[in-house]
């Protein structure tokens, strides 16, 4: 679904953090990418995003060239085909928990024509990572967990078949650390959407099909024993 071949990024106060970087990402699959603060992992997931550019390399995403795109098509593309989800929850704070779950639906020309049926499947992601009932409330009325488990539905309420998370965990405790990672499992069985994680989280980290060591600017397998 994803491939990524010969990225490289450098910066003029950390040098290069991503030297000739390959990545291949399978329809569902769910990778973790670890390393230590200032490796470049945030770099890489904001590049696979369109949010950066590389110096050089090349990105296809079902066979479509990302950094080709003019854009219209870079923002269609992490509209339509991709969710963020950060360390912070980064919900508006005067809009109820649903608004802004639906708020990317509002910058989507098609699916704004059809916003009840959006509704409907935003309420169904709410069910599956338990939050239906917060529907109405405001994000200062609601807990740290809940408030990320509302960003993590906000992220795929487009349908988008890739979630790039930043230290989706970060901010959170080890219990409900350990809840999202399971919603995490949750939602790519029952959505099919592939997952690409950044993590300090060895736990966290565990529950993906793969993990990749950031070292040097390029990506090591781990063994991942679980």
């Amino acid at each position: 679904m994803l491939k990524l071949s010969g990225i490289s990024k450098s910066f003029i106060q950390r040098g290069v953090v991503l030297d000739n970087l390959d990545l291949e990402l399978n329809e569902a699959e769910m990778i973790a990418v670890t390393g230590p603060s200032g490796s470049g992992k945030t770099t890489l997931l904001n590049i696979i995003g369109t949010l950066d550019k590389p110096e050089s390399g090349e990105i296809v995403f079902r066979n479509s060239p990302v950094l080709s795109f003019n854009p219209d098509q870079a923002a269609d593309y992490r509209n339509r085909s991709v969710g963020f989800v950060f360390q912070d929850h980064l919900l508006l704070p005067h809009l109820t928990i649903l608004q802004n779950i639906l708020l990317p639906v509002l910058a989507n020309k098609e699916l704004k024509k059809d916003f009840r049926q959006s509704e409907e499947y935003a309420i169904k992601l709410m069910d599956i990572v338990g939050i239906r009932e917060l529907a109405s409330k405001f994000p200062f009325r609601i807990s740290g967990g809940e408030a990320q488990r509302s960003a993590l539905v906000r992220a795929l309420i487009n349908r988008p078949s890739l979630l790039l998370a930043d230290e989706p965990t970060g901010s959170l405790d080890r219990e409900n650390a350990d809840l999202l990672g399971d919603l995490l499992l949750e939602v790519n069985r029952q959505t099919g959407v592939a997952l690409l994680l950044v993590t300090h989280s060895p736990a966290l980290a565990g529950k993906m099909s793969k993990i990749y060591n950031l070292e040097n600017g390029r990506l090591v397998l781990r063994d991942n024993d679980h």
